[in-house]
């Protein structure tokens, strides 16, 4: 996987650059949103982005990105940690937030859970999302865990899918009654908790792969596993 670093702080891309190399990752590095539109190519599976830059902002680029409908993940690297500045992130396009300062470790336990979504993502060529012992059946509509079927409702499994499908995103409880039901009116956002209670007690031991960030809504994250 090649990692492209978008920080100011020299220091910062040389700490991030060395630890990430050694975990096996192909890296390489820009000091400026300008310099990194220049240098971010298809080969790029992350770019780990800092938010403020002289000239172009992280948020200007990663919205520049998403406007040209480049969905290469990026993860914020940034000293702005606010509610605000965590849902400005997300809506500009950011698939994760990291606070400044952080702990190399946690930098590469969120890149990794990015590699893995995206090996899961290969897999989804045979109607399958396979991750370790889950697998979702995509076309013929079954949860498999650990080889043994488990028994859903239709929209149990369609809530499940939808999620490990968008496992960039969170789902909010008025987005997931709008895929789900369309225009059905009369289902209540509490209707959505009480099926997701219901999936995860079927799910048991893989249940906290559906997490619930407060204030936002639901998302599968596979880096609970």
């Amino acid at each position: 996987m090649k990692i492209l670093i978008v920080d100011d702080e020299r220091d910062i891309c040389e700490i991030l650059e060395f630890n990430l190399a050694n975990e096996g990752y192909e890296v390489e590095c820009a000091y400026s949103a300008e310099e990194a539109l220049d240098k971010l190519t298809p080969n790029h599976s992350l770019i780990l982005l800092d938010v403020m830059m002289g000239g172009m902002s992280g948020y200007k680029m990663a919205e520049k990105l998403r406007k040209e409908g480049n969905i290469t993940p990026i993860i914020f690297l940034t000293a702005k940690d606010t509610e605000n500045d965590m849902l400005t992130g997300f809506s500009v396009g950011a698939d994760d937030y990291i606070s400044k300062p952080f702990s190399i470790k946690e930098v590469a336990a969120r890149v990794k859970a990015v590699a893995k979504r995206l090996s899961i993502q290969a897999n989804k060529t045979d109607g399958k999302i396979i991750i370790g012992d889950i697998v979702i059946a995509l076309e013929i509509k079954e949860l498999t865990l650990n080889n043994e079927k488990i028994t859903l409702t239709k929209t149990e499994f369609e809530i499940l899918a939808l999620l490990a499908q968008n496992q960039d995103r969170v789902f909010s409880r008025a987005e997931i009654i709008n895929r789900i039901w369309n225009e059905t009116t009369f289902i209540t956002e509490r209707t959505i908790d009480v099926h997701i209670t219901r999936l995860r007690k079927k799910m048991g031991n893989y249940s906290n792969v559906i997490t619930n960030k407060s204030g936002y809504g639901y998302r599968f994250d596979i880096s609970k596993l």
